[in-house]
């Protein structure tokens, strides 16, 4: 071969080479990006458009749906997902993987930009990159909350400019960190608070106090020349807040009506509509977001480094502190670590077992050395080809450990056997070498192309295993350079003749002289035959276990979701439900009582409310969960809680939930169709949790107010301008933006405050005509409900019901009970125009599933050709093929063997496992085959050719195979944190492999000599032992 001699002409390019390589996988070791998971790009795009004061009905009238009809028909476009909330418009548009994100938002923000005009007190819309506006779990890099110092006065929310200056300009700039997002309610704004009944007394149509509140504005008028100079002209025709109140509304007997003598003017934190508790305390909550590639450790030490800056310096100035609530580098370093651990245990034990069976310590270390080469070469690929170093990486590499001595032992064992026949050293190297090369170059290949069903899956899921697919294939593919390159040229000088000459073991030739025995006889043949392909392709069905999304990866804390009862404002959620929880947590804080905490934290929000309580001891996190549903947040009257053990995935129901989306343009007849169904779902999934996070009762409070055109039309008004005095007379009318030159506050012109709906109907306006109506006589005022929030689906009015299975329960089982048993009963309840979708964690799984189908048969197509090319045979590739069925039942064992011990389900990562079998169960065979087939072409009997392959080939078998299951032990039985990641994966491989080790050893015999004359199989053995030493 050629590469394997021109290696043993120029042994020092060959050190030079490795020495290359050492240095350079060091520097890129350290360079490396560290962080728990890859970076997963979703083809998402996320619009916001806020409406102050707006009700849902008129976002989704105004804003949904001409937003929606835009956005139609974009290039890749799978679903578009909308919100219609008190206040503002959320859409959320979902594009197939491969969608070229950068063109496709140039174009989302040109459809947009052709819409007709927003309401005046419309924000423009906010368009972003990324699930949730670029902010989901996965990109959140930490959280910190800034409290109050004992003595400082508060509260808190008077800090928010102070904190938002200082954080925003000295943590965004630390490279890797994207922006920082600061929750404390609603900023400050000018309000202009007018009395009512003033202006109506004065003759002031509260109309025209909006139109001459936000008019004032300073103006450019370009240049003049005068002379020699050339000035500047420019109106000052802003008012400061201080002199606002002097401007002119209109006159009354020769005076001025000014806006001070009806309205005051004060610059004021908004309406309240948020508030943060962190360990007992009222706090401004800071999300930390990180940047797209960035180095999670080394990004959250600066920001740490930086935070205790502030907190020593600026901040310890104002009388605040600052607390970090959920370090991810505590946990980051955990996985990291346990996986790294486990991988240099798996090096010790896989070459622990080479030395078993090499008996030979300069053998065992020429064989070793193929392994911190590998990994390091993989590591400097990975830098160059952008990725970073993370849990799945590592595993991966871990998992290549035993392959990477795969070649390395083959090459090796046929060096071993030419020095023994007495082969000069070099030659021996060079033949043995060159005899290996085609089946290890076609089993290397092999386990190549078997990871093409997870590069190409189409889905977040093969970007989150594309880092596994990378690592394995870089590895195994140099670790086969080196089998034929570095070691020959070590073999030819560091290899002793006496330890090259010693005694094979005798193992192997009474193994092949015994395998030979058991298929002399045809009928033996086809009984092993039937045996090894039927009963474990029947087995492997029967016993497959439940199919699953992702594994569950848990952290050591306690993630909760608050659900409040419609209508209830944060002042009466603070002292009916926050404070009541804080008094509850405090003693656990303390340590009054057990399990002690570590910290926690309560976020309140529009629409909702979140709580994390993390243990200090994480061994008791189980207690701890039960402890915040029984106790901490039990007791409240119409409060929606659901708290579980945080996942790192992010989401609802550890991947294994299920979202049944009911559609129907009759909302009032949808929401009755989602209550039954709910009933529905609970009776026919008993343990399921079912919950919806949409209101399913029309129960939010509303006074309407249903206009008398004819009493209008007699004031001399319209329908706009009423609606004008009636948000006036709400939360607010927005009438321009000041700008103090530091910062842009929004002008609310808005009435003092009324506290029943007769007072609001009281209220007396001014007419355009001169008179003074009460606001009772222009408009009808009437109590009902609404809905707190719509929802679309590809522009259809939708209801979520979400399912998490039961215990015990698989995500492919629950999903079969829905669609067969529920969906039948829950679609005559549905109006006529109804309809019902899976979507969620189901979804997403039956699209992975799908991928992976095709992928996978397009990898066994691909293998079954290779294999064709290299045997010059149709038959022998088939041959090899045939003991998948053998591998894929050791895996399914392997499974069931592990749920003796711990749940474990087949999920998407340990369906991978199953993909890096197939590649490793064929590498055995591909040997097995090519070395018989050459026996045969020297002039042997298919049994002697089958015998000989079988003591040539067993003992570097059994050697690699044995070597990947103690490489892959240390991942399978070691617990920790990220552990439940790749345990199952390692468990396919290791049941596969032994299973497949030891019957592939039985059935592929059997295989090869199908159709041998019975004469032959009779045949004296010496003959064939004659040729074979002859040769």
């Amino acid at each position: 071969m050629n590469l394997t001699e021109r290696s043993l002409k120029s042994p020092i390019g060959v050190a030079v080479g490795v020495g290359l390589i050492v240095v350079l996988g060091i520097v890129a070791l350290v360079r490396l990006p560290v962080q728990l998971f890859p970076d997963i790009d979703e083809p998402v795009i996320t619009i916001f458009t806020g409406w102050r004061a707006a009700a849902p009905a008129e976002v989704e009238s105004e804003l949904l749906e001409p937003q929606e009809q835009a956005l139609r028909g974009l290039p890749g476009l799978k679903e578009i997902q909308s919100f219609a909330n008190a206040g503002g418009a959320f859409i959320n548009l979902q594009f197939a993987i491969g969608t070229d994100m950068g063109r496709t938002l140039i174009e989302v923000i040109a459809r947009m930009n052709q819409l007709p005009p927003l309401p005046r007190d419309a924000d423009p819309p906010r368009i972003s990159l990324g699930q949730n506006g670029g902010q989901g779990p996965n990109e959140t890099l930490s959280w910190f909350f800034v409290q109050l110092k004992p003595g400082t006065p508060g509260p808190i929310e008077n800090y928010r400019h102070e904190v938002e200056e200082l954080m925003r300009s000295r943590i965004e700039s630390i490279p890797g960190v994207g922006t920082v997002n600061v929750n404390a309610g609603a900023p400050d704004e000018l309000r202009i608070t007018f009395d009512p009944y003033r202006a109506a007394e004065l003759g002031i149509p509260i109309p025209a106090i909006v139109g001459v509140a936000g008019t004032a504005d300073d103006v450019s008028g370009g240049f003049a020349e005068l002379g020699r100079r050339q000035y500047t002209l420019r109106f000052a025709g802003r008012y400061r807040p201080d002199d606002l109140g002097e401007l002119v509304l209109d006159w009354r007997d020769g005076r001025p009506v000014r806006l001070a003598d009806v309205a005051t003017i004060s610059v004021e934190r908004g309406d309240r509509n948020a508030l943060a508790v962190q360990n007992n305390n009222p706090a401004i909550a800071l999300q930390i977001i990180k940047e797209s590639g960035a180095d999670v450790l080394s990004t959250l030490n600066a920001v740490k480094e930086e935070i205790g800056r502030l907190r020593e310096g600026p901040l310890a100035d104002l009388g605040l502190a600052i607390e970090q609530s959920f370090d991810p580098s505590v946990f980051i370093n955990q996985a990291i670590g346990l996986v790294a651990g486990n991988l240099v245990a798996g090096i010790i034990l896989a070459v622990g077992v080479l030395w078993l069976f090499l008996r030979q310590f300069r053998s065992t270390l020429l064989v070793g050395v193929a392994i911190p080469v590998s990994v390091l070469a993989t590591v400097l690929v990975m830098l160059v080809t952008g990725h970073s170093l993370n849990v799945i990486s590592i595993a991966g590499i871990a998992f290549a450990v035993g392959m990477t001595l795969d070649a390395a032992t083959i090459v090796l064992e046929s060096i071993l056997l030419r020095r023994e026949q007495g082969v000069p050293p070099a030659q021996a190297a060079l033949e043995g070498a060159t005899r290996v090369w085609p089946a290890l170059f076609a089993s290397t290949l092999t386990t190549v192309i078997v990871f093409l069903p997870v590069i190409f899956l189409k889905s977040s899921e093969g970007q989150l295993f594309a880092d596994l697919a990378l690592t394995i294939s870089v590895a195994i593919g140099v670790s086969l350079v080196m089998a034929v390159t570095v070691l020959p040229v070590a073999a030819a000088r560091w290899l002793k003749p006496s330890e090259a000459t010693a005694k094979a073991a005798e193992w192997p030739r009474r193994l092949g002289e015994r395998m030979a025995a058991l298929t002399d006889s045809p009928r033996q043949r086809q009984a092993t035959i039937a045996l090894c392909l039927v009963a474990p392709a029947v087995l492997t069905w029967a016993l497959l276990p439940p199919i699953d999304y992702l594994p569950p990866v848990k952290r050591d804390a306690i993630d909760g979701f608050f659900q409040f009862p419609p209508g209830m404002n944060v002042d009466a959620i603070e002292t009916e439900v926050v404070e009541p929880m804080v008094r509850r947590l405090e003693p656990y804080m303390s340590g009054e009582k057990e399990p002690r905490l570590k910290n926690y934290y309560i976020l309140i929000f529009p629409g909702g409310g979140t709580i994390g309580v993390r243990p200090l001891d994480p061994s008791r996190i189980d207690e701890l969960g039960r402890i915040v549903n029984e106790e901490i947040t039990a007791g409240f009257p119409d409060l929606d809680v659901f708290a579980q053990q945080g996942n790192l995935f992010g989401g609802f129901g550890d991947g294994r939930n299920i979202e049944v989306r009911l559609q129907s343009a009759d909302y009032d007849a949808l929401l009755k169709s989602a209550r039954a169904a709910q009933d529905v779902i609970t009776e026919k999934m008993p343990g399921a949790q079912v919950r919806s996070f949409q209101d399913l009762e029309l129960a939010e409070p509303e006074l309407r107010l249903v206009p008398d055109d004819r009493r209008i039309s007699e004031s001399g008004w319209t329908r706009a301008n009423v609606a004008t005095v009636v948000r006036a007379l709400g939360d607010g009318i927005w009438v321009g933006e000041h700008f103090d030159g530091d910062r842009r506050l929004d002008m609310i012109l808005r009435a003092s405050g009324w506290d029943s709906p007769d007072a609001l109907a009281a209220v007396p306006v001014a007419t355009p005509t001169g008179g003074v109506v009460p606001l009772g006589e222009l408009v009808r005022i009437e109590p009902t409900v609404t809905s707190t929030g719509l929802r679309r689906v590809d522009g259809r009015r939708t209801i979520g019901i979400n399912v998490v299975a039961p215990p015990g329960t698989s995500l492919q089982q629950a999903m079969q009970k829905l669609e067969t048993d529920v969906g039948p009963a829950i679609a005559p309840l549905l109006p006529p125009d109804g309809g019902i979708r899976y979507a969620g964690d189901a979804g997403s799984l039956e699209t992975a599933l799908a991928d992976m189908r095709v992928n996978i048969s397009l990898a066994l197509l691909v293998l079954f050709l290779l294999m064709a090319a290299l045997f010059k045979s149709l038959r022998d590739s088939a041959l090899v093929l045939l003991t998948v069925p053998l591998a894929s039942l050791g895996g399914v064992l392997g499974i069931r063997f592990l749920n003796l011990f711990t749940p474990q389900t087949l999920d998407m990562l340990t369906m991978v496992g199953f993909i890096i079998l197939l590649g490793a169960a064929v590498n055995n065979a591909i040997l097995l085959v090519e070395s018989a087939r050459v026996a045969e072409r020297r002039g042997m009997s298919r049994r002697d050719a089958v015998r000989h392959a079988l003591e040539e080939r067993t003992r570097p078998i059994f050697a690699t195979s044995l070597g990947q299951l103690a490489g892959l032990l240390p991942m399978i039985i070691v617990p920790g944190p990220g552990a439940a990641l790749y345990r199952g994966l390692g468990t396919v491989i290791c049941g596969g492999m032994l299973l497949n080790t030891v019957f592939m050893l039985v059935l592929l015999p059997a295989l090869l000599r199908l159709g041998e004359p019975a004469a032959e199989g009779s045949a004296a053995p010496a003959a064939g032992r004659a040729l074979e030493e002859g040769a």
